[in-house]
């Protein structure tokens, strides 16, 4: 009688397979082999400037904002030749906290850039101070933004993965708008990339590779530097090949670049391990801000940048028509500045727009700004004694964030590539640190945000694409809390996974006014969990990334000491859910004024980025998303940006 077949053995065959495929992998990127192209590039496209007859000291444009979304759409239209005012509450500082990659943490906290918002994860006081993270004097958790000229784009980690097809089709299909859907949108990511990781001849990768914005890679040969490292990226590699659905990309041809924005990739998202693509350029941070400046000198006249100028409110005609800004000029006036406490009032001057205003303040300003001009919900705006103009409920609802949580662990020796390192430029006087001294020649692990190996897997088999974006660090990293960038460098011998929940189910944040006042900030609450949106299972998903990071740890042998956060003791799904609940935190807020057909009550902005009930007002930030978007937020609105600045170039053509 023959033998039972064992319906295991082909899948340990399979992962047997799949567990070699991978380690290849790993040793092709170990050794640099063909996986990150260092030869030449096309040149950038020349930036043009359409020439037309001047307008005085009219503006056609103001712009509000200057990071991924307003800075695009500014340097397209001046680029377009048209007279474009940028304002910005922030300065135009340059630092070394702001060029060298690894110091990002240390951008956000910089009192040259920082706003430090604060808050609420729950509105219940004893549940919200659970959170280690917790400011009592605040009553919040600190939210880093920054104020300076490229917005978040100059503290953020620089990470640019392509947001999921699935986001840019659900928004064709809620307004009905073609041009929303996935292969309409590619175009604006190759438009404004400039790859410098993967060959030209590549077509098929999708890859742009002379626009203005520069995209890089570590340099895989890191990796060899450092053996705990490297082993830590091997158990990445093991746990990643027994992920179902990721052994036919390390079996197939696609392994070959490890590139989330590989244009094949993201038609049909695997999940597996990853290169984390960075925005920028021989080892320096790169941005909206570097676009702007090039496209201020290449155009004379036609692009200005107006620093330490906090919009207040937007004025609408009689025909509700955004005619002009009112403005507050001054250093360090809101009071989510580290400094306002000493600044002065600041001096109110007025700006007209002869076409448009462009809101692009980010997810909590733009629609503070609405309110703040009676643009809103009208028992908000009453309570506040704010006239109304235009009733949108919507405004400052639907706000929407990752869930993110970190797993620490203290290795037994140090790591080598950390040897040494500061952590910051050398004071005058003082001798650069190894790192530094390589990073001035555009190399060592200062060109990199710290991230050593991504892994995007599903929480759950059967969803349609990954939503958990894992990625290790080297140092020491809990979350956000005032002087959380000095314990980044508290040992070197810490290694953080960070648990990223993408595509999250709840949409119950909330942006409110607290006063009348334009320098107060505004009440934030995203209402987490269970005291949000009914229903979903982003709790469960965070802890299937927590269980996964321990898996590689396990895998990873020796060489770590124990789990230091969450720690032993938190073990079981009962006492995680808790740990989750109580410490989860997220940076990508977004969708708080959302877009949306001309139906719905509680849309905001039209599919041409018009905000309802206006004219001649558009909003083009994180805050139009009906719901978030991709991984890392920036990579959407740096693509919104672009196609913002095209729908408003036809509509002026349209109208002369």
């Amino acid at each position: 009688m023959p033998p039972k077949p064992n319906p295991w053995r082909p899948a340990r065959r399979q992962f047997l397979r799949s567990a070699m495929a991978g380690l290849s992998l790993l040793g092709g990127m170990l050794s640099g082999c063909s996986l990150v192209y260092r030869g030449s590039l096309p040149a950038p496209d020349p930036l043009t400037c359409t020439a037309t007859p001047g307008s005085g000291d009219d503006y056609d444009y103001i712009v509000i904002g200057s990071g991924a979304g307003g800075g695009p759409v500014a340097a397209r239209l001046a680029r377009a030749g048209f007279k474009v005012l940028v304002l910005e509450a922030g300065g135009d500082e340059d630092s070394y906290d702001y060029e060298v990659p690894a110091f990002h943490t240390r951008a956000s906290e910089n009192p040259d850039y920082a706003w430090n918002f604060f808050v609420r994860h729950y509105a219940d006081e004893k549940r919200q101070a659970r959170d280690t993270k917790y400011t009592p004097e605040q009553r919040g958790v600190l939210y880093p933004r920054a104020a300076t000229v490229g917005g978040c784009t100059a503290h953020n980690a620089m990470i640019l993965v392509y947001p999921n097809n699935s986001d840019w089709d659900h928004i064709a299909q809620l307004t009905g708008d073609a041009s929303w859907s996935a292969e309409s949108m590619h175009k604006y990511f190759a438009r404004m990339e400039r790859c410098q990781y993967v060959s030209p001849g590549d077509e098929a990768s999708g890859h742009g590779y002379t626009g203005w914005l520069p995209t890089d890679v570590a340099d895989p040969q890191l990796m060899r530097q450092d053996s705990a490292v490297a082993k830590m990226v091997a158990a990445t590699a093991l746990e990643s090949a027994a992920t179902p659905g990721a052994a036919a990309r390390f079996i197939g041809k696609l392994g070959a670049h490890l590139d989330p924005n590989d244009w094949r990739l993201v038609q049909k998202p695997l999940g597996g391990i990853y290169m984390t693509p960075l925005t920028t350029q021989n080892g320096r941070r790169r941005g909206s801000r570097e676009y702007l400046r090039a496209v201020r000198d290449a155009c004379p006249g036609k692009l200005v940048i107006r620093t330490h100028t906090l919009v207040t409110r937007i004025l609408l005609d009689e025909n509700k028509r955004a005619s002009a800004v009112e403005c507050l000029a001054g250093r360090h006036l809101y009071r989510a500045d580290p400094n306002s406490a000493s600044a002065p009032a600041g001096e109110k001057i007025t700006l007209r727009a002869r076409r448009e205003i462009i809101l692009a303040a980010g997810a909590f300003n733009t629609p503070q700004l609405l309110k703040l001009s009676g643009i809103g919900p009208e028992n908000e705006l009453k309570h506040l004694g704010i006239p109304l103009q235009v009733e949108l409920p919507g405004v400052g609802e639907n706000l929407q964030d990752r869930y993110e949580i970190t797993v620490v662990s203290r290795m037994k020796e140090n790591f080598s590539l950390l040897k040494g390192m500061q952590f910051h430029a050398p004071a005058p006087g003082e001798a650069p640190d190894p790192q530094f001294a390589e990073w001035l020649q555009g190399k060592g692990p200062y060109t990199t945000n710290g991230a050593v190996v991504a892994f995007m897997k599903r929480s759950v088999p059967d969803l349609p694409q990954p939503d958990l974006f894992l990625f290790g660090l080297t140092g020491y990293f809990k979350g956000y809390f005032p002087g959380y960038s000095q314990q980044i460098a508290r040992g070197e011998n810490y290694f953080t996974w960070a648990i990223l929940k993408a595509h999250t189910h709840n949409h119950a944040g909330r942006v409110l006014l607290r006063s009348t006042d334009p320098r107060d900030t505004p009440y934030v609450n995203f209402h987490y969990f269970d005291e949000g949106t009914p229903g979903g299972d982003d709790l469960d998903a965070v802890m299937e990334g927590v269980e996964t990071v321990r898996k590689i740890a396990a895998k990873a042998g020796d060489i770590v000491a124990e789990e230091v956060l969450p720690g032993p003791n938190v073990s079981g799904k009962a006492v995680l859910r808790d740990y989750i609940r109580d410490n989860a935190w997220g940076h990508h807020a977004s969708c708080s004024c959302r877009m949306g057909p001309a139906g719905d009550r509680m849309a905001v902005v039209d599919s041409r980025f018009r905000v309802f009930g206006t004219r001649g007002l558009r909003i083009v930030d994180a805050s139009v998303f009906p719901r978030i978007p991709g991984y890392f937020i920036v990579s959407a609105v740096y693509m919104i940006g672009e196609k913002a600045a095209d729908a408003i170039l036809e509509d002026a053509a349209a109208q002369s």
